[in-house]
């Protein structure tokens, strides 16, 4: 069994206008969200990260990066994945599926409003949005990621930062 955490960054800033969209960094708010919600779920769903994939667009990496130290992984093992920036359904599949199954349990991280199609389409949950900085868990029940596409999958949690306990 796998399982995957499907991540949209964390708030950006849009502090500089004439700053292209790839380059946009993190917010404030988007810099307290990331190790936030990376605190919350490595205590309440007791996760042990061991892999990471991102788009290299900055704020998608920031994102990826505050996980990566929260759970105890060296920046230089995120997998930065460029189709992951202005993703195609297509992308999200070839990212899982291309995995390394030495991976067990893995975080990837993209942008709206790719990745909301995408959770949409993997089990029977719908989310209307994916937030900033939400997480959309599953459960994939199988051992290679190879076969994630057709793989049953079972899903396990929704959260993001507004989604007060």
């Amino acid at each position: 069994m796998k399982t995957l955490l499907l991540i949209r960054h964390a708030k950006s800033s849009w502090a500089d206008f004439e700053q292209k969209d790839f380059d946009r960094p993190l917010s404030d708010r988007g810099k307290k969200d990331a190790p936030a919600m990376a605190k919350r779920i490595r205590k309440e769903k007791d996760i042990k990260l061991d892999g990471i994939i991102s788009s290299p667009a900055n704020r998608a990496f920031e994102t990826a990066k505050h996980f990566a130290k929260g759970f105890d992984i060296k920046k230089k093992r995120i997998i930065q994945i460029s189709e992951l920036y202005e993703p195609t359904i297509e992308a999200f599949y070839n990212a899982v599926t291309d995995l390394d199954d030495e991976y067990k349990n893995v975080a990837l991280f993209s942008h709206n409003p790719g990745i909301t199609a995408f959770v949409n389409q993997l089990t029977n949950v719908h989310v209307d949005d994916m937030p900033t900085c939400s997480i959309f868990a599953l459960y994939i029940l199988h051992d290679e990621w190879k076969d994630f596409r057709t793989a049953d999958k079972e899903f396990w949690f929704f959260d993001y930062p507004k989604n007060l306990k």
